[in-house]
């Protein structure tokens, strides 16, 4: 089981849908992230991609040196990077990092947020774009010389002249809901991502990823993004969740969704599916809450309760052969601590990192210091 955190490069807080106790997510911030998530033990980190984000590699590469097991999670965008350029930006993180690249295919998104940036491909244009991208990406990362005059990439001797680490392409995660993405991810990927949603629908997607990617003759790991309350007990806990979305009033609720709604993407129904615009019935499985989907897209539940019942949740999506936990809480630098506190040793071969928790010692009881003072 791989535990990943997340850098809230978009902004971070305590509380849903309003700027109070919000905080400054500039370096100095996203570094405590860094090193808490590198000492606490996750095993990797999740950087989100788009134009209300900083820039990922550049966020990611000023990481490399204030960590030193820690890996990273980067997007590229198959619909507006050339596949060679990405390839050696890849490379070069990789190589730098000591082989701590992870790579996140995204093809899809907000269609406002592409055109932005140019790209005016429609729906399942972009993933058989992708696969074009993939298949000069993966092949110059393996040593291959590319030659392919695809309907949306043109390369002629497309080579990538410094190796990685394993001189072949990093890890490859990716996640989406539809027909479209399903393909790719079998053709293609190496983790297929789900977002958080009931255990039969999630088993629902794994099945079919997994029967089409044996039609390929691969194999697919699988993970799941999600965000986690998880306080000492159930009852702290749910009171975090409804005090996260606790000064998110029903016109910004409203507004999300319409925001929502005009994406294309199945992954975002999906989630807003879930909830219904609604806050009187967020909790849509056992210790599954769809409260932070009222106001943010992308994932939009967390697993919330006590350590104990937040790792049967996670066993339970683990038999389905969920392998990665994508996790995320507001706000990141507290909760990565109470995630490693509250959480890891109640899962199989995870202990929290670090100087090991022995807590404050109690007064002069093996302190030297402490006693040769009170003598």
């Amino acid at each position: 089981m791989q535990l990943f955190w997340f850098f809230p490069t978009h902004g971070d807080g305590r509380y849903l849908g309003s700027s109070d106790s919000a905080r400054v997510v500039d370096h100095d911030y996203l570094a405590q992230i860094a090193r808490a998530a590198d000492s606490l033990g996750f095993d990797g980190a999740l950087i989100p991609t788009g134009r209300s984000c900083e820039d990922p590699w550049v966020t990611a590469s000023s990481l490399i040196p204030l960590t030193k097991r820690l890996k990273f999670l980067v997007a590229v965008r198959p619909g507006i990077m050339s596949p060679t350029v990405a390839a050696r930006m890849a490379a070069s993180f990789d190589r730098h990092s000591g082989g701590r690249l992870l790579v996140n295919v995204v093809a899809g998104g907000d269609p406002a947020d592409l055109q932005a940036d140019g790209c005016w491909l429609a729906h399942d244009e972009r993933y058989e774009a992708a696969a074009e991208f993939l298949q000069v990406w993966k092949g110059v990362l393996a040593g291959e010389k590319i030659d392919l005059d695809g309907k949306y990439i043109k390369v002629q001797g497309a080579q990538q002249f410094f190796p990685t680490t394993s001189h072949t392409y990093p890890p490859l995660y990716f996640g989406g809901s539809s027909p479209a993405a399903h393909e790719l991810a079998a053709e293609h990927v190496d983790v297929y991502l789900s977002w958080g949603e009931p255990l039969e629908d999630v088993a629902r997607k794994i099945d079919d990823v997994r029967s089409k990617a044996a039609q390929y003759g691969r194999s697919v790991r699988f993970g799941i993004r999600l965000h986690v309350i998880v306080r000492e007990t159930n009852e702290e806990a749910w009171a975090e969740a409804e005090r996260l979305i606790s000064r998110l009033d029903e016109a910004t609720i409203a507004r999300a969704q319409k925001t929502l709604a005009a994406t294309d993407s199945e992954g975002q129904r999906r989630m807003a599916a879930l909830h219904g615009g609604r806050r009187d019935q967020l909790e849509i499985a056992p210790n599954l809450w769809a409260g932070v989907g009222l106001a943010r897209g992308g994932a939009g539940t967390a697993l919330v309760g006590d350590g104990p019942t937040v790792a049967q949740r996670m066993q339970e999506y683990a038999a389905l052969g969920v392998e990665t936990f994508v996790f995320s809480g507001y706000p990141h630098l507290d909760e990565a601590y109470r995630v490693a506190e509250l959480l890891f040793p109640h899962l199989p071969g995870r202990q929290q990192q670090g100087t090991g928790a022995h807590g404050e010692l109690v007064a002069h009881q093996h302190n030297p210091v402490a006693l040769a003072l009170a003598s």
